[in-house]
């Protein structure tokens, strides 16, 4: 028992020696680089650049070359297929070792939904609004993030401007509706983290965004600046609570917003990103977080309406932000200028050394924690086949068979069976969906009707549903189309499905149906999901990730 004892002990020293090695190597190998940095370089490393064009130019070399920026974000201009992308991710990073700098962290927004940078028909996946990935569930939040991360890494890009944390607590948010993972707290916190858990786990940096929370905004930032006025204890008790999650599960950034919250620091019109009492006091010691802190894009209007540019970078930096984003309104030029502009000010006093050092520091760590301090370039001949976007495509017949929702089915109508008699009332530019569903019933009248229905066609409507046991009825974005409002709220409410293809808050325009199914997004898989969930050939397994009223809260499903 003794020797037994022994050989426990001696395993456990041996462990703790070599997670000790490790972190005195990694301090080891990023205190060198930083002691081989000049100033500028240090700077430099803080700034995430924009460069244009599908290939790298000779003026971008350039600028790698000379300033050895610490990341570059992509945007739809620098996109093309996985082989294009590859040979431009390649070719930024050659460029910038070549001179012996550190290599870049090369960053996209790739979200799901609206806001998708590497497009379907250039040989990637498209990804679904992330309420699917919150319907579904915990697990499946994590494998979307794994698999985004696995197209990204398959092209050379290390760094994921995603997920969204904010809560979509306004309906008609300009910036944040159908971008968010829900409206809940919790159930959002949840999902978000899993995302960022998947993400990294494919050694690919997730991005929390947008500090404090951009989703109680009227006004879109990229054209004004925003005005909050919720106190920090609302933003503690909703706001920051999927930011919490973030920090939990390790996110290896966290995107500042350009909003102001006057409750929290009144210095008229302060962006949140510009904000020592939200970048420091709130973000990195409240919270504790001590990740990459960035910047939304510094070229959007909230902040060079009020601030030029040069003030904007040297501000943010004494807020306490590590990366500052140059967004595509910053050319080459201008990104030069804005880390001269911070050297300088480092120069004059204004800012102290150790400040650069600290983000610096930061970043590199981040670089060596990821692996990309070791980056080799990838073949470009290959690289559709490591992006497999077949093989995702597929999976998403999955996630939406477990994200679609049956809310609630007050009348137990579904499923539905053969022998009743159903009328199914669709739009008629979504044909797929009487494809789909009539292989499962033979006693199903059908009923086209227009995405804006006229008043002969609901009149039409009505009259056959009087004949029939069970009535389903599909609407598109009724939330904002007042003829499917009338069309649904005509027909008899006691034996109505109504089924919401894309906004899930059409049921707020009907709520007297008697069972209601979301699918959250128009890609084409949520419509055999549902026809299967209503003729009883697959379960209802998703969760409303959003409250929609009182009686019918996020996380809500029929029993």
């Amino acid at each position: 028992m003794l020797n037994q004892r022994r050989s426990i002990s001696a395993i456990m020293l041996a462990l703790l020696l070599a997670i000790v090695t490790s972190v005195s190597a990694q301090s080891s190998r990023v205190d060198q680089l930083l002691a081989a940095m000049t100033l500028e370089q240090q700077v430099a490393q803080m700034f995430m650049v924009t460069l244009h064009g599908s290939v790298i130019t000779e003026q971008g070399r350039a600028f790698l070359e000379q300033y050895q920026p610490g990341a570059v974000v992509l945007f739809t201009s620098n996109v093309g297929t996985p082989s294009a992308v590859t040979t431009l991710t390649n070719g930024y990073q050659t460029a910038i070792t070549g001179v012996g700098g550190v290599p870049l962290l090369i960053a996209i927004d790739q979200e799901g939904g609206v806001v998708s940078r590497l497009p379907q028909d250039q040989g990637y996946t498209f990804y679904p609004t992330p309420l699917l990935f919150t319907a579904a569930g915990e697990i499946w939040s994590e494998t979307a993030g794994g698999l985004i991360a696995d197209e990204l890494a398959a092209v050379g890009i290390n760094m994921n401007l995603a997920p969204v944390a904010d809560l979509e607590t306004y309906r008609e948010n300009p910036i944040i509706a159908r971008r968010a993972f829900g409206n809940d707290p919790v159930i959002t916190g949840e999902a978000v983290a899993a995302f960022i858990r998947g993400t990294q786990s494919r050694n690919v940096l997730a991005t929390a965004k947008h500090f404090p929370g951009h989703g109680e905004t009227r006004d879109d930032s990229h054209g004004t600046l925003p005005i909050l006025n919720l106190t920090l204890d609302r933003l503690n008790e909703v706001e920051l609570v999927p930011f919490r999650a973030a920090i939990e599960a390790d996110a290896a950034a966290i995107m500042v917003s350009h909003i102001w919250f006057p409750q929290v620091d009144p210095t008229p019109s302060m962006p949140a990103s510009l904000s020592r009492v939200i970048v420091t006091d709130l973000l990195r010691e409240q919270l504790g977080y001590d990740g990459i802190i960035m910047t939304d894009a510094l070229d959007m209007n909230a902040v060079d309406l009020t601030y030029n540019l040069y003030e904007a970078a040297v501000m943010a930096v004494e807020a306490g932000v590590d990366l500052l984003a140059m967004g595509p309104g910053i050319g080459a030029d201008v990104a030069a200028n804005a880390i001269n502009a911070v050297t300088e000010a480092v120069r004059q006093g204004r800012l102290s050394q150790e400040r650069i050092t600290e983000s610096a520091r930061r970043i590199l760590e981040t670089k060596e924690r990821f692996g990309i301090l070791d980056w080799q370039p990838l073949d470009p001949s290959t690289a559709a086949e490591r992006v497999s976007a077949e093989a995702h495509t597929a999976w998403l017949d999955d996630l939406f068979r477990a994200a679609v929702t049956v809310a609630y089915d007050d009348h137990d109508l579904i499923p539905i069976t053969p022998e009743e008699r159903t009328t199914i009332i669709f739009l008629g530019t979504r044909y797929q969906i009487q494809t789909e569903c009539a292989q499962y019933s033979p006693n199903v009248t059908w009923l086209a009707v227009s995405d804006e229905p006229s008043n002969d066609e609901i009149i039409g409507a009505t009259v056959t549903a009087l004949d029939a046991d069970t009535v389903v009825v599909w609407t598109q974005n009724a939330i904002s189309n007042p003829a499917q409002q009338r069309l649904v709220n005509a027909l008899p409410a006691e034996k109505t499905i109504a089924v919401a293809i894309w906004s899930v808050y059409d049921w707020q325009t009907y709520p007297d149906v008697a069972a209601y199914i979301a699918t959250y997004s128009p890609a084409r898989p949520s419509v055999p999901a549902a026809c299967a969930i209503l003729f009883g050939a697959l379960p209802a397994q998703g969760r409303l990730p959003m409250t929609l009223r009182l009686d019918l809260p996020a996380g809500s499903r029929a029993e």
